[in-house]
């Protein structure tokens, strides 16, 4: 599949189970932990799990012009799509990523017996009992398990951003 094909997978089929609560940092790098589950591809009926987190650095409404920085999220590795690609492409379907560094690092990668809703099952009731409002459960397809991750980054990024605009605005007024 090319890039497009992955991309549109990816947003067809991606689902946040339990999002994050927590707002992220306006001025300082924010870790945003999660557990990513898909349908195996290569062992029918089991479910892979990756567990994660990306730092952002940050996250700021007020951006510089630079494309960003996706690391750790092994395009090239596992797509055979070159990291210089992806941004293009971002930026040819005028999607707009914040100018910042994605670090993107997988903690833990296993496969699980079972099907997909009986392991998503698993982790909310987990999430749940923890009451862990930092980290996301989200589902998606394997072979696009990046854009997935990328595609909830963006979404928590804009609903972010008007309290970004307001926590800017009380900065600046504290400096005059």
């Amino acid at each position: 599949m090319d890039v497009e094909q992955l991309w549109e997978k990816a947003k067809e089929k991606t689902e946040v189970i339990r999002g994050r609560a927590k707002e992220l940092s306006t001025f300082a790098s924010t870790e945003v932990p999660y557990i990513f589950l898909a349908e195996s591809v290569v062992n029918e009926g089991h479910t892979v799990i990756r567990k994660g987190k990306v730092i952002i650095e940050r996250p700021m409404i007020v951006l510089p012009d630079n494309m960003p920085q996706f690391e750790g999220f092994e395009f090239e590795k596992e797509m055979a799509i070159d990291q210089d690609v992806v941004q293009m492409f971002f930026l040819m379907r005028g999607i707009k990523f914040p100018s910042l560094k994605y670090n993107n690092t997988v903690e833990e990668l296993d496969l699980e017996e079972g099907a997909l809703s009986k392991t998503t099952g698993k982790y909310k009731k987990q999430l749940e009992k923890e009451e862990n409002v930092s980290k996301t459960l989200i589902l998606g397809p394997e072979d696009c398990w990046q854009f997935s991750i990328l595609l909830y980054m963006a979404s928590l990024i804009g609903r972010c951003a008007r309290n970004d605009i307001i926590n800017l605005m009380d900065r600046m007024s504290q400096e005059d």
